[in-house]
Parts: structure tokens; sequence; C-alpha cells
């Protein structure tokens, strides 16, 4: 493994330079190597490491994951699970995972722990440097764009508590990819559209002897001792080592649910589950960890000069699930197709073919997702969207595959013609949700069945 002094004790100049090795900077730089492009990839903690996420693996995931010859690695250090099971309203339904031409129909969940270094140790032996422990702290030699957008820059200032003194590493292309708080993304000049979700989330380890069960769990309504409905959603997804993943999250748009504390949503939560988990202080693994993250392509701008930022760092977060890692595998690959292209060309305008790139992956589907937020931000709305459909299960298996972004584009099953609607409606969602918020529920109900 190289160390930083092998890095900086030569004056080299990488194809590219990306910073964090979570899943959108490791992906990204496994492409790259791949391709043969010289890339560092800097990480500021060593692997393994902890990272807080729900640990579940989407058919997308698994897709990338085997794209790059590790589905069978993670296989090894993971759990196999079929589908979903939610439980709403008195109502409980298991969902498999639905068949698709491209997307496997089940999923992983596996600790990031042991799933991050696995994608960042790959693109080593494909020949990306590979820094561990080593902290990106300020842009090197910024430039402004005269197209706006991000800034460029001619790479990154580094340091390490083994090299406490500041050094350079200089790259072409520089990815930023170390997450929604990074302070290179701010440096290079990204923020945050605040009227769009805003994702916050919390989870703990517990023991369980269900810990191998085949579907992981989703809970739609969330009750205080008292019984009252809190907003929010929970989940358990047995990770097959003796231990579940816990955790609660809330999904939120121009200051819905604002104020609510997570600590006491997750403690709720945990009393509602107890009992059918064994859930309690015996079975905890550790106090519970938890964040908040930008959702639907939140974060902007996402391209400069010679910069892009990627994962988590440009918002990209799937707003229906919160689901971060698939989008992180697909747009650290899309961000190196990208500077491949204008590596191969000599032409860094090529970068502007990124942000074209991700609206044709993710616009419609986000801008449908945003406004899917705002209506369920309403606890009303969400009752009976939720009292409804947890009783029609072709409904939910539809919603099911909306949500995961598992549509297919080779029929015109339900799934998709209800998808392309929601196209055509999103932009008349909001004064839609707010007739609704207004009407009768009973009729609301009728319009749901």
């Amino acid at each position: 493994m190289a160390t930083l002094k092998d890095v900086t004790s030569k004056p080299t100049v990488f194809d590219a330079v990306i910073v964090g090795a979570g899943p959108s900077g490791s992906a990204c730089a496994y492409w790259l190597a791949r391709a043969g492009w010289s890339v560092c990839l800097i990480e500021k903690k060593h692997f393994p490491r902890e990272k807080t996420c729900g640990d579940g693996l989407t058919p997308r995931s698994v897709f990338q994951l085997a794209e790059m010859g590790l589905e069978s690695v993670v296989a090894e250090h993971g759990h196999k699970y079929k589908g979903l099971r939610g439980f709403g309203f008195g109502a409980t339904l298991e969902m498999n995972w639905p068949e698709h031409p491209v997307f496997p129909n089940y999923g992983y969940t596996i600790t990031r722990f042991n799933l991050d270094g696995l994608v960042a140790q790959e693109a080593e032996r494909l020949g990306a440097v590979l820094l561990n422990g080593v902290e990106a702290v300020a842009l090197l030699d910024p430039t402004e764009s005269p197209r706006g957008g991000l800034l460029g820059a001619a790479g990154v200032v580094v340091q390490s508590k083994e090299a406490p003194q500041t050094q350079q590493i200089r790259g072409r292309y520089l990815i930023v990819g170390d997450g929604q708080n990074s302070r290179l993304g701010r440096e290079l000049g990204t923020v945050r559209n605040k009227s769009w979700p805003m994702g916050m989330a919390l989870r703990g380890y517990y023991t369980s002897e269900r810990h191998d069960e085949p579907w992981i769990d989703s809970h739609l309504d969330i009750r205080d001792p008292s019984g009252t409905v809190v907003p929010g959603y929970g989940w358990i997804f047995p990770l097959g080592d003796g231990r579940v993943n816990v955790g609660v999250g809330l999904l939120s748009t121009g200051g819905a649910w604002k104020g609510v504390n997570t600590t006491k949503l997750q403690e709720y939560f945990v009393s509602q589950t107890a009992d059918a988990w064994g859930l309690n202080d015996q079975t905890s693994c550790g106090a519970p960890t938890g964040g908040r993250l930008p959702m639907g392509l939140a974060l902007g701008p996402h391209a400069g000069p010679n910069t892009l930022t990627i994962g988590d760092a440009a918002g990209t977060v799937n707003p229906f699930n919160g689901e971060g890692i698939a989008y992180g595998y697909e747009t650290g690959r899309l961000a190196a197709g990208v500077v491949g292209e204008a590596l191969l060309a000599n032409d860094a305008e090529m970068l502007g073919l990124y942000d074209e790139r991700l609206d044709t992956s993710y616009g419609d589907y986000y801008k449908v997702a945003r406004a899917f937020v705002r209506i369920i931000s309403e606890p009303k709305i969400l009752s009976v969207c939720v009292g409804v459909g947890m009783r029609i299960a072709p409904l939910m298996n539809e919603l099911l595959a909306i949500m995961a972004n598992l549509m297919r584009n080779d029929q015109n099953g339900p799934a998709e013609v209800g998808y392309r609607a929601l196209v055509r409606l999103a932009d008349v969602i909001p004064e839609r949700a707010y007739d609704m918020l207004l009407g009768d529920q009973k009729k609301l109900a009728v319009e749901l069945h």
C-alpha cells in the first residue's frame, strides 16, 4: 500500500485525484484504473472503518458490485435477502424484489465496515494509488470558471497524522466524493437547495435470534408509548452475523417535521418492535449514530472546469427510499466515463457531459421523488396512503418497483405506466397535494384504490 511520502516524494501529476473512498469515490477509482488511467484515491480514515448506514444493498447496488467482479466477495461477507416486508396501520405485506432484465431479484445486507474497503482495494489492485489516513484539507490553486459551476483546482492539499505538515497532490481532474459535509465541496462552491428533500436518519445494532431472516423490514407507522403515530419510518435489516441493523428515518421538505427528535423516534421504534426482535439494553451493541443527507441532487453545481462531485457530495440519495449506496456506485461510474472521455480527447470541456448524464439518468425520476416526499410529509396524507395501499398487494408491488428505481424499460407493465404518469403529474403534484390535504380522506382513499 502506498504512503503519502511515496506519492509526494516525486513530482507526479495524476490523471485523476479522487477524494473520498466510499461507494462513489471507490467506484470512480475502479473504473478509471480499469481503463488504464493514473488515479490517486484519498481516504481520511483507515480501512476497515465504521460508517453510519442502513447497510442494505438493493438490486441496483448488487448489479454494480457484480459489474466490478465483487458480488461473490459480498456474498461471503454479507447476508442475502429476497425482498421487503412492509408494516403499516395493522397490515403486513411481503414483497419480493421484482424480476428485471438487468438487475437481480435479490439484495444483500452488509456493514459498511466490511463493504467499503472491498471496492477501494479492488481499484488499488488495478493500479490506483490508495492513500488511507490522509485528509484533503484544501483545494490546490483554485480557479474560477468563466462558465460558472464549480471552481477548478490543480489538485488538493493534504495532511496525515504521520505527516502533519501539508503536502500537495496534483491531478488533471479532481473528483470529490467524500460526503455531504465535505469541506472541499463547500470550497468548490456546492450549495444545498433548501426547498428540496433532506433526509435524517439514526441507526444502531442489536443482537437477535432473527438475524438471518430473508426479508428487510420497513415500518411505516411508528408509534409512541401512548399509541400516537409519530411522523417517520423505521427499519430492521438482518445482517446474518448475529446482529440486526435497527434505525429510523425522516424524509421531509420545507421544514416538515421540523423539531422531531430522532433519538426519541429511535426509542419509540425500538420499544414498538422490542418483543418481536428481542431488542433491549442487553442486546444493544452500542449507542445509535446518525446524520443528515441532502437528496434528489439537492447539492450543486456538479461540474467545474476540471472538477466533479459524486455520490453524497452531489446529493444523489434517492428521496423515495433514502438509498444512497447504489447512486454512489452509479455516479462514480458516470464520472469515470466522462473523465475518461475528457482525457482521451484532451478536452476538459467534455466534463459538461456529466450534468447531461445525471439529468438523463435521474432528472425526471428525482423530480417525481421530490414531489412524492412533499406529499407524504403531511402525516394525514401518509396515513391514508399507507392505510389503503398496504391492503392492495399489486399496488404496493408496483410502488416498490418505482421507489427502488427498478422499473423495466422493455415492457409496458403497470409500474412503468404508473411511473410515466407520475412524471407527467410532477409539475402539479404540490397543488394536488394541497387539494388532498383539504379534501375528504374517504374520497382520497377511493381515488388511491
